[in-house]
């Protein structure tokens, strides 16, 4: 019969098997549940590294402040990379929407023209980016910032996924070479930092036909400097090509990356083609399988740690608020040093920024703490910094003391080096079972009632 000759045409599914094993998404076993962890981070946060946030305008120099809906958010998994590359594809797949009214949209002209975000909710709905950025109880209200334009580009899609309940993918308009930023309407790149600055894992997709690294790739891969451990490169679409000529391409995407990502390691880079079609006969399908299963143990890792992943990233934000409040303090006891009654306050400042060397300010900030040099903040961005910010407005760090709530700086080194190590100590123990097993405590069973009668 006829019907089944259509049928035959259609390209055939793979087995998803892999991807609900691999994800762990047929478990019945809860989530972990670290709300109790998350509610010390927050305090911790509130009580010991925020005071003196505020008190030295930190946000100014860094534009990041953390918000509770940030501390309390799913890891966040990131896709960039040229138009067209299979990224909303991947999306697709991973999730399983291909085929349904909300699959993301593909094809082969550039189509995704928003950022969208793909997250956790009870049945399938979207969300437009006003809404999004209006709740605060989200993490994604600090985008209001980027203006009108940039909200009507924003777009959330809930959907009922296992996967969802423990990440969120953020899929973002295909990079176009020799596209001018302005045409966009809104600060594209500043937007993409935003993203970058906050994602946990991010891939950058590449398909063997857009190997060519234009301007506004280049401008990314500046935007991950820094972020290189969360950075996984894909190439997609692998098995579109016979063998030597995917090895050409490989090496070639390598050649045109390399002045980009100056780091010791290289990036992981998987090979595969992620959607839900077969493989192409006569390519390695086992080769693209063992790489997909890799690639979504990756993703895995990433979740599991995401507890760890947090209070170090809080930790790291305290590291840098404590060496700006001593930078400001030090700036401030100069000029105070500096200043006789007759001396006119804005010259003797102006001295001060314009060369701090000469008063030995970076340098002593490095003497007297365990910073290493590369945390430093620029001296420029002081500059800038003490433009809006005259000195006068600020006080020392000996005076940020009370009586009843000790003292800043004290608070911020206790949080630094007791507080949020002593954190990540105690998931450690629930999840590693090397440490303290069950079968030498005993943690695992009920205790007996001794007095009940046999």
């Amino acid at each position: 019969p006829p019907e089944e000759v259509e049928d035959a045409s259609e390209p055939t599914k793979r087995d998803r098997s892999h991807l609900e094993n691999t994800l762990k998404l047929n478990e019945e076993k809860p989530a972990d549940d670290f709300s109790g962890v998350l509610q010390r981070l927050r305090k911790i946060y509130h009580a010991s590294i925020k005071p003196l946030e505020q008190s030295y305008r930190y946000n100014e120099l860094r534009q990041h402040e953390i918000t509770d809906g940030e501390i309390t958010s799913k890891p966040m998994v990131l896709f960039l990379g040229p138009w067209s590359v299979g990224k909303s594809s991947m999306i697709n797949y991973l999730l399983g929407l291909d085929d349904t009214p909300y699959q993301l949209y593909t094809g082969a002209e550039p189509t995704t023209s928003e950022f969208t975000v793909i997250m956790h909710g009870p049945k399938l709905k979207t969300i437009e980016g006003i809404v999004m950025a209006a709740d605060s109880a989200r993490s994604f209200s600090p985008l209001e910032k980027f203006g009108q334009n940039f909200l009507e580009k924003l777009i959330g899609i809930e959907v009922p996924h296992k996967l969802l309940e423990r990440v969120t993918f953020v899929d973002t308009p295909g990079i176009i070479e020799n596209r001018k930023q302005q045409e966009r309407g809104y600060p594209f790149n500043d937007v993409c930092q935003w993203f970058i600055d906050r994602a946990d894992l991010i891939f950058v997709v590449f398909d063997p036909t857009k190997l060519d690294v234009g301007l506004e790739l280049e401008m990314l891969f500046r935007q991950l400097k820094g972020r290189e451990s969360q950075i996984r490169i894909i190439l997609n679409k692998a098995d579109s090509l016979a063998t030597q000529e995917l090895m050409r391409v490989y090496g070639a995407l390598f050649w045109s990356l390399a002045p980009l990502i100056n780091v010791t390691e290289p990036p992981r880079v998987y090979v595969s083609s992620f959607w839900p079609h077969e493989y192409h006969p006569d390519t390695h399908k086992d080769l693209f399988l063992k790489e997909e299963i890799s690639l979504l143990e990756d993703l895995n890792q990433v979740i599991e740690n995401r507890m760890e992943n947090k209070i170090a990233f809080i930790r790291q934000h305290a590291i840098r608020v404590r060496i700006h409040a001593l930078l400001v303090d030090r700036y401030l006891q100069t000029y105070k040093d500096k200043m006789t009654f007759f001396s006119d306050g804005e010259l003797v400042f102006r001295d001060i920024v314009e060369d701090p060397d000469k008063f030995f300010i970076f340098k002593s900030i490095l003497a007297k703490t365990n910073v290493s040099k590369f945390d430093l903040p620029n001296r420029e961005a002081y500059k800038d910094f003490f433009g809006i910010n005259p000195i006068t407005s600020f006080k020392l760090l000996s005076q940020q003391c009370s009586y009843m709530g000790g003292c800043f700086l004290e608070k911020i080194e206790k949080a630094i080096t007791r507080e949020l190590p002593d954190l990540l100590g105690s998931i450690g123990l629930g999840k590693k079972p090397n440490v303290l097993s069950c079968d030498i405590t005993g943690c695992g069973e009920t205790p007996k009632n001794r007095y009940r009668k046999p």
